[in-house]
């Protein structure tokens, strides 16, 4: 069961970072190409392959802690970090401007740990629910 939902959790993880540089660049007014959608993805997969891989997310795949803030955290970080080196998202000469690593670190918090959390509870509750049968 564990490894189908290390897969699960891959996968939403990936469409979930997918969704946000989709609508950060439909905010923009970017083109959702998939050339575009896959430059503004790549620095945040990145991260989460490295945070995936650190805190071996396949074990655990459902917990918010460690796995989800561990992939979270690598997530945002190596996501601007990969940002600022490659020249993306530069703004009137300012290369990480704070409001878009707010809005990045916020979205991606909801995202990557909400999920979980709902699933979580989700899980308990009928597990809950078959005790009582």
């Amino acid at each position: 069961m564990t490894r189908t939902w290390g897969w699960i959790a891959a996968v939403v993880d990936i469409v979930l970072i997918v969704v946000f540089a989709l609508v950060g660049r439909s905010s923009h007014a970017e083109a959702t190409s998939l050339a575009g959608t896959w430059t503004t993805a790549y620095p945040f997969l990145a991260g989460w392959l490295v945070g995936w891989l650190v805190v071996l997310g396949w074990r655990r795949p459902l917990r918010v802690w460690p796995t989800g803030v561990v992939v979270w955290v690598a997530t945002v970080a190596i996501g601007m970090l990969l940002r600022v080196l490659t020249g993306q998202g530069d703004v009137a000469g300012d290369p990480l401007p704070l409001s878009f690593v707010i809005v990045a670190t916020l979205v991606l918090a909801v995202f990557l740990l909400g999920w979980r959390t709902v699933a979580g509870l989700v899980l308990r509750v009928g597990r809950r629910g078959r005790g009582r049968a």
